[in-house]
Order: structure tokens, then C-alpha cells, then sequence
């Protein structure tokens, strides 16, 4: 398989996570999202929408991190990231839609830039992105508290899981004040404190800039 990805981008994050918890190899081809390489027309050709990440497996190309997690899990099922009461799997599927539909694309780095074109300044940017982030935690702290149990859903990794450790490092980056959230920090750290997790952060990918 292949990642096509960016060492930043929250979306690909999700999946790198999702790649190693489920200890499946990849290469990784990467796109500097803030110098448009995501829009080079033989990137356009395996992803239309000119984002990351794109998933190769042999013929088939996979798009929007959403979609991969769910093709991994259908395809990889051992170990699983859903739980297997259906009920419970759709409460996972909301808590990754709190994250990956009602926030993260309300910060990030094409709107961040688009708001920069239309007049906002640094410190407008961090109050709109801690706004969102903030509405999306909100939301996920009663759950978390209401069905974690060690991790965001239960006592193992979820889908949810791949999608909060992303959102916490944006939460971070933005100096977004967490403590209002202390389940969904302590979820966090737990799955944060798994070496699979920890090899999918930021920084260790080849693309880094350098600490």
C-alpha cells in the first residue's frame, strides 16, 4: 500500500494511526500542502480533490480519510476498531463525525488560509479555530466520559481513537485550553501512550520540517 499524504495534515494522521494499529506496511509519497504540491496534475489524476490523503492499494485508489478507515477495518478486521454491538459502532461513527465533518474542516489549512485572504489575522485565525475545536470537544466530553473506558470507546483503540489524537495535536498547536476536557484528554493519552500511535505522530514522519 501506499499513503500519499502530508506529515501535518490531521486526515492523514487518522490513517497512519489506523495503518499501525492494524500492523499493516506502507510507503509513503508525500505533498507540502502549503506550497500547492497536491495540486501537481499527476497527484489530480489519483485524487480529483487535490487532498490528502490518497490511498493505493494495487488498483484500487481510496480517498477521504473517512472512507480508508472504514475500507481498512472491512478489509484488515483483526484487530478490530469498531466494536461489534451495533449500537456501540455507531456511537464510534458519531464521535469520528464530531471530529471529522463538524470540526476539523472548519480549521484547516485551506481555510485557514482562505481566511487569511479575506483579512484575519493571527490571532483572529486562533480564535476561530479554538472556537471550533472547542464546540467539537465539547460535544465529544460527555461521551467519552459516558463510554470510555481507558480509550475514547471502551478499554481498546477505536475509530474514534484515530480521529482524537489528531484533533488534540491541532487543539495544541492552536493553544486551544483543554482543561475544560479532562476525559477527552485522558483518552487522548492513552492512546497516545501506544507505540503504534506514537509512530504515526507528526514528527517522525520523513517529511517533518526539522524540530
Amino acid at each position: 500500500m501506499i499513503l500519499h499524504g502530508y506529515w501535518r495534515s490531521g486526515a492523514a494522521y487518522r490513517v497512519r494511526i489506523a495503518l499501525a494499529l492494524k500492523g499493516l506496511a506502507y510507503d509513503q509519497i508525500n505533498h507540502d500542502l502549503r506550497t500547492g504540491a497536491q495540486g501537481d496534475a499527476d497527484y489530480a489524476a489519483l485524487n480529483p480533490q487535490r487532498l490528502v490523503p490518497t490511498l493505493v492499494a494495487g488498483e484500487t485508489v481510496l480517498t477521504q480519510s473517512s472512507a480508508i478507515l472504514e475500507w481498512l477495518e472491512e478489509t484488515h478486521p483483526d484487530p478490530a476498531l469498531l466494536p461489534a454491538d451495533p449500537a456501540a459502532r455507531a456511537i464510534v461513527r458519531a464521535m469520528v463525525a464530531i471530529i471529522g465533518a463538524d470540526t476539523h474542516p472548519l480549521h484547516n489549512l485551506r481555510v485557514v488560509k482562505a481566511l487569511g485572504e479575506l483579512g484575519a489575522d493571527a490571532v483572529a485565525v486562533q480564535q476561530w479555530t479554538a472556537r471550533w475545536i472547542g464546540a467539537g470537544f465539547a460535544a465529544l466530553e460527555p461521551m467519552i466520559a459516558r463510554h470510555g473506558r481507558g480509550f475514547a470507546f471502551g478499554d481498546t483503540p477505536t475509530l474514534a481513537d484515530c480521529f482524537l489524537v489528531p484533533a488534540l495535536y491541532s487543539a495544541e498547536r492552536f493553544s486551544v485550553d483543554l482543561a475544560p476536557y479532562p476525559a477527552l484528554i485522558a483518552a487522548g493519552e492513552t492512546a497516545r501512550g501506544l507505540p503504534a500511535v506514537a509512530s504515526a505522530h507528526p514528527s517522525r514522519q520523513p517529511d517533518a520540517d526539522p524540530a
